[in-house]
């Protein structure tokens, strides 16, 4: 009955744990040696040493140049070996949990009586009662268990458990030495506040690490590990102060095993706690780049190279313990950033994105958006954050993307040249096209569409000869519909999917007669890559964020460009020379950045979203802009984005902008550098019927001063120099349609005052007031593009009026999903991509010529 009484008591005491336990009731229950022998066999016949799952530790993501921007974690862990903790906090974590631990083998007898003694007379825990080893064997259990009911039974306050635990110590200490063994506890040791591990913790606790760690610091640590919840000092002072008591206690206990001395002792323990808590941030939403780590980890979830099958690519994610250097360009990263807040505010429902990818390698050196990353209070829909990687595709986090407009019309143009069409070659176009045959998917399958009618920006009816430069440069919708049947629809999906071009979410391209004029949606990351093929002459490289992976074991992966040749080297030294014209005589005209550059703009129909895409040898960058709510339902007219009112929203107005002020100081390290020339023997010689006829009428006109666009600047210029009393109007011609139909209803003209054109631009009034123009940042007037100032024809509108589709005309447009909620209900079908029709911002207030590609039709 003795020995049962202390069996009792070492229950009430709850500190002896199961060792002494098992060794005192055993016998007295079982009654005969052979129960006796049983529990000898139960300490001799001893299991293989537990299972040790790698332990969880921190990714770290790292930019180009070696410096953290982000870390992500299951468990705030960093292993680190023994040697790298100081010797202080080896002593004071072996002096309070388990003195005698270089001593016993795996269970001291000697330390559980006197730790029982102890805590009976304290009447509460005063010393640990198992040893190091058990407490080891505890911790690699619940940090192995696959399941909840195995995290349970290793917790279990049970004597089957105990024993358990003390055979496994056994096991332990015959695998390792003891220092083996005092680095793995130190490591898997929870010392509260979040930090797994005695490197996690110095680091949590003074901001220091764990070989710096001082007297006071080490047993301030060492004393939390038996109560980290009750001493978690991120939760206040009361917390605080039973941590101060641990310590203390620590420091007592090592001046009793004369590890320090007492004057040492009483001198920490009149010092301070010296907490100095280091925020620990763990994913992406308190990263200073928040759209590039997200790129990040959801790369690693998603690509094959890092596992096999999603699970053990999460598993990997879980683990972690992973360095990550990534392509990220702090220099690239900060001027994307800083651009598109200077245009586009966070709260704005409209969003600016921007991706640039550095030609012949893929690598991403920036992801920007103009909201910032996490969640809205309340977990509102529409606020200054998103949970969308904005720059990026689904697949990355994002969202549907936007339609990408004219940009597209860079593929027809790579595939007629391709095909042998020549510098000056073109045709005369219509002033209306129906694409009612000639339009085959790559199926073989005819997609022509009878039903809809494609207008030219002017809006009269009249067309043009092109060639084509000038179609690129002018953007000119009829011409690219024309040349894009003339050299094959598969043909120029073929070459978009070359360069890597796919949907943002993922599924197949729309083949369809507009596919030139950009009807799929898509994200800037893949614009960017793809406009990037054409900088590096035709090598297309799949966009790459992560350039080296070091293991927890500290071997590095290194990883390589993806790339591919898939365009002839003169075929996109051609292509670069046409669309370097883009900024001197095209759409983008009088916004530079200093160094030779191409690209092109992308606006469409009924301005639901606008593009710029863009490069240098060095560098290729893409912008988007739209309303998050859902483009087709928002569309980009009569908004106030950031600091300035916007009639419309085009290409060279909001997203040209953001490139030139990103890709300028982006690039101030980098040596200018031209593309190389085009062989004009190949590409030389072309010729259009009628044009050089056509662009001398058009000069003449200029200089006569007879161009409608002067005209109307000329009246802009008078009222606000006091030469016009009048409200100036913005010569809205008879029959024709002003702004797009919104639900049968055709809205009309406004007049009030408008500002200044800043160089050769005009900004649209709001509610009649004046807005004052910023340096350029003006919004240009757009010529006869639905609800421009002209207000070119709809297709199927007639003497001014506007006809309603007919049933299944749009049939299949999506219109581009709420980027928030990726949602496509109760959003109007509306007409397709339109083209651009950007007005170049010139120095003397020149916009662009007739013919402008605008008026987008409803398309299938």
């Amino acid at each position: 009955m003795t020995v049962l009484r202390s069996a009792g008591q070492l229950g009430l005491a709850g500190a002896l744990g199961g060792v002494l336990a098992a060794a005192l009731v055993a016998p007295a229950v079982s009654g005969g040696g052979l129960a006796a022998m049983n529990v000898a066999n139960t300490f001799v016949d001893l299991p293989p040493a537990p299972r040790e799952e790698p332990l969880a530790q921190v990714t770290r993501l790292l930019d180009k140049d070696g410096r953290q921007f982000a870390q992500f974690y299951e468990a705030n862990r960093t292993a680190v070996p023994l040697s790298a903790v100081a010797q202080v906090m080896r002593r004071a974590i072996v002096a309070i949990e388990d003195a005698r631990f270089y001593e016993h083998g795996g269970l001291d007898v000697r330390g559980t009586l006197r730790a029982l003694l102890t805590n009976t007379q304290a009447g509460g825990i005063r010393q640990g009662g198992s040893s190091l080893t058990q407490q080891l064997v505890k911790n690699i259990l619940v940090e192995s268990a696959r399941s909840e009911a195995e995290r349970d039974r290793a917790r279990a306050p049970n004597l089957a458990r105990k024993i358990t635990e003390l055979r496994y110590a056994l096991a332990l200490e015959k695998k390792y030495r003891k220092d083996q063994i005092l680095e793995r506890y130190l490591n898997i040791a929870y010392f509260g506040a979040g930090a797994h591990g005695v490197e996690a913790a110095a680091r949590r606790f003074f901001s220091t690490s764990a070989s710096r760690l001082t007297l006071t610091q080490a047993a301030t640590l060492a004393g939390a590990v038996r109560m980290p919840y009750s001493t978690d000092p991120s939760l206040g002072r009361e917390h605080q102060a039973r941590l101060r008591e641990r310590r203390d206690l620590v420091l007592d206990r090592m001046a009793g095993l004369k590890l320090i001395s007492q004057q040492e002792a009483a001198s920490a323990k009149a010092a301070p706690l010296g907490i100095r808590l280091r925020p620990e941030p763990g994913g992406c939403a308190q990263s200073e780049f928040p759209f590039y780590c997200l790129y990040v980890q959801q790369e690693l979830l998603s690509n094959p190279v890092f596992g096999n099958t999603a699970g053990e690519r999460r598993a990997r994610m879980a683990r972690g313990g992973l360095v990550i250097r990534t392509s990220l360009d702090p220099l690239a990263q900060r001027a994307a950033d800083r651009a598109i807040q200077r245009y586009v505010a966070p709260e704005d429902t409209e969003v600016a994105a921007e991706a640039m990818v550095e030609p012949r390698t893929g690598r991403i050196k920036a992801m920007a958006a103009s909201k910032r990353f996490g969640r809205n209070p309340g977990n509102r829909k529409n606020g200054a954050k998103t949970t969308f990687n904005l720059p990026a595709d689904v697949a990355h986090g994002g969202g549907q993307g936007f339609q990408a407009g004219s940009t597209f019309k860079v593929f027809t143009l790579a595939t007629a040249l391709q095909q042998g069409w020549r510098f000056g070659d073109g045709f005369k176009t219509p002033g209306e096209l129906v694409p009612e045959q000639g339009y085959r998917d790559c199926r073989g399958r005819s997609v022509n569409d009878p039903g809809t009618r494609v207008l030219n920006a002017s809006g009269e009816g009249s067309g043009g000869p092109h060639s084509i430069e000038t179609g690129t440069w002018k953007s000119v919708n009829i011409f690219y519909m024309m040349l894009e049947r003339k050299v094959g629809l598969c043909n120029v999906v073929r070459t978009a999917k070359a360069l890597g071009v796919t949907r943002a979410d993922g599924g197949p391209l729309r083949e369809v007669p507009t596919f030139t004029l950009g009807v799929n949606e898509m994200d800037p990351v893949t614009v960017a890559a793809s406009f990037a093929t054409f900088a590096a002459r035709g090598l297309y490289c799949r966009p790459l964020a992560i350039v080296e992976i070091t293991g927890r074991d500290g071997r590095r992966t290194h990883v390589p460009p993806a790339c591919e040749q898939v365009i002839e080297r003169p075929v996109a030294d051609a292509v670069n020379h046409v669309l370097s014209g883009v900024f001197d005589k095209g759409t983008m005209r009088g916004q530079s950045i200093d160094r030779p550059a191409a690209g092109k703009t992308g606006t469409n129909n009924g301005y639901t979203s606008a593009w710029f895409a863009g490069y240098t040898p060095a560098l290729a960058a893409a912008v988007s802009v739209g309303d998050i709510r859902g483009s087709y339902r928002f569309p980009l007219q009569g908004v106030r984005i950031g600091e300035r009112y916007y009639g419309s929203v085009q290409g060279a107005s909001l997203p040209g902008p953001i490139w030139v002020d990103s890709m300028r100081p982006a690039l101030r390290r980098t040596e200018p550098r031209g593309f190389p020339g085009p062989d004009m023997a190949r590409f030389g010689g072309g010729h259009t019927p009628g044009l050089e006829e056509a662009l001398a009428e058009e000069e003449r006109k200029k200089k006569r001063g007879d161009h409608p666009f002067g005209r109307r600047h000329r009246r802009l210029f008078g009222w606000l120099l006091g030469q016009d009393p009048a409200t100036p109007s913005l010569e809205v011609p008879q029959g024709r349609v002003v702004s797009g139909p919104r639900d049968g209803r055709t809205s009309e003209p406004t007049a009030g005052p408008v500002t200044a054109p800043h160089e050769g631009q005009a900004v649209a009034p709001r509610e009649g007031q004046a807005v004052a123009p910023r340096e350029s940042q003006a919004v240009a007037p757009r010529e006869a593009h639905v609800g421009g100032y002209d207000g070119g024809r709809l297709a199927g509108a007639r003497d001014g009026r506007v006809s309603e589709p007919r049933d299944g005309q749009v049939a299949g447009v999506r219109g581009g999903p709420d980027a928030e909620t990726g949602d496509n209900r109760g959003r109007r079908v509306a007409e397709g991509p339109a083209g651009d029709g950007e007005r170049p911002v010139g120095p003397r207030g020149r916009g662009a010529e007739p013919g402008d590609a605008q008026g987008g039709p409803p398309h299938r």
